[in-house]
C-alpha cells in the first residue's frame, strides 16, 4: 500500500485529527538534486578533492569499480528549512540500470525518511499547543 492509498483510507474513515500528509511532505520539499557515485566521484576528482580507494585490492580493475559507482543512485532532498534527506537505489545488475528508475526509487526512499521527521515535529507542536 502506498503513501496515497494509505492516506485515501485515512479520509475515507473520517480521521481528522492532525496528521502529516503527503501533501505535506511535498510541501516541505525545496529542491531535489540526483547523481550517481560515480558522478560524485569523479566530481571530486575534477575538483581536486581528496578522493581514496581505501579498499583497493590489486586483483580488482578500478574502471570496473568506477563503472559499478554509476548503479548507484542518490537523491538529496533539501527542506524547506534546509535540512537535507537522502534516498538511494542500487542496481545489482548494469544491463537493467534505468537512470529514471533509479532517481525514482532513490527519492521514494528519501521521502520515507522525511516521514518521522516530520511526524516528530508535529507530536512537538501538539505537545507544546497543551
Amino acid at each position: 500500500m502506498n503513501d496515497q492509498a494509505i492516506e485515501q483510507e485515512i479520509q475515507t474513515k473520517g480521521l481528522t485529527a492532525p496528521r502529516v500528509t503527503p501533501q505535506d511532505i511535498e510541501a516541505n520539499i525545496a529542491s531535489e538534486h540526483y547523481f550517481t557515485a560515480q558522478d560524485g566521484v569523479l566530481g571530486a576528482y575534477k575538483n581536486n578533492d581528496d578522493v581514496r580507494i581505501e579498499a583497493y585490492k590489486p586483483d580488482h580493475e578500478v574502471p570496473r569499480s568506477i563503472e559499478a559507482l554509476g548503479l548507484l543512485t542518490f537523491c538529496v532532498l533539501v527542506l524547506r528549512n534546509g535540512f537535507t534527506v537522502t534516498g538511494e537505489s542500487a542496481c545489482a545488475s548494469p544491463e537493467n540500470f534505468d537512470a529514471e528508475i533509479g532517481r525514482k526509487i532513490a527519492r521514494d526512499n528519501a521521502v520515507q525518511k522525511m516521514w518521522p521527521l516530520m511526524g516528530y515535529h508535529l507530536k512537538q507542536q501538539l505537545h507544546e499547543a497543551k
